[in-house]
């Protein structure tokens, strides 16, 4: 069983390094790639007040966190649900620096000892779509996951928008669960061979026009590159220069 759990904090600011609390935080469960509602929100009492910037942010007033837990006080909760799961965090450096402040307070172990590791969606989305904005609503937009709900930032949601976006960004492992499924005598779609040997496949010749314009496009690339286009080189029967 493949369990992961899709996570996301709000919080008083921005450098908990400097003081800053963790006042909610919302985390969804896959189970081989599916949710099972199996989902941890909290809301947490930070004993501090949130910058404005960050009010301005998560809409989440001082007030209300007032009577809510403190972290000590539902640390217990919060680990063993994460126990031995591997997380999905978008920009983990920034929740995961909070989390390890939050342990560290209270006497515990940095995060990484709790979980088999931690998937950073946000590098994940760098390296997929270099030089784009990566923001979570940028990946909704992108990836079709509807985002009309989020008027503010809030842990629950940003981690069902979260899950949504890991999935779409992973589409193309399901080949792998569906052939793991085979090879554990699972119920999902079996593998079937198919015998190609005797499939003719067509073969469609380019009309004289396409070939006109095939060579018009050559000519000006070559005209481009003064001439020093390599299939002009083969084209004379010369030997192509390493």
């Amino acid at each position: 069983m493949s369990r992961q759990i899709v996570f996301d904090t709000e919080t008083t600011g921005l450098s908990a390094e400097n003081g800053d609390r963790i006042i909610e935080l919302g985390c969804v469960e896959l189970v081989n790639r599916k949710l099972t509602g199996n989902n941890l929100h909290l809301y947490l009492n930070p004993e501090r007040d949130s910058h404005e910037d960050a009010l301005k942010v998560h809409g989440i007033s001082n007030e209300f966190l007032k009577d809510k837990p403190k972290f000590a006080e539902v640390v217990e909760d919060i680990l063993a649900y994460m126990q031995g799961a591997e997380i999905i965090i978008h920009n983990a450096a920034f929740d995961v620096g909070f989390l390890n402040k939050e342990l560290e307070l209270v006497g515990r172990p940095p995060f990484a000892t709790y979980v088999s590791g931690v998937i950073d969606t946000l590098a994940m989305a760098k390296e997929m779509f270099p030089g784009k904005r990566n923001s979570l609503d940028a990946l909704c937009d992108r990836l079709g996951v509807d985002n009309s709900g989020r008027t503010l930032h809030g842990a629950l949601l940003d981690a069902e928008l979260l899950a949504d976006v890991y999935i779409n960004l992973t589409r193309g492992q399901d080949a792998l669960l569906i052939a793991d499924d085979v090879q554990d005598g699972g119920t999902g779609p079996q593998a079937v061979q198919i015998d190609l040997r005797g499939i003719v496949l067509p073969v469609l010749r380019a009309s004289e026009a396409e070939l006109a314009g095939h060579q018009e496009v050559l000519a000006q690339i070559d005209k481009a590159s003064g001439g020093k286009t390599i299939w002009r080189t083969f084209e004379s029967g010369e030997k192509a220069v390493p």
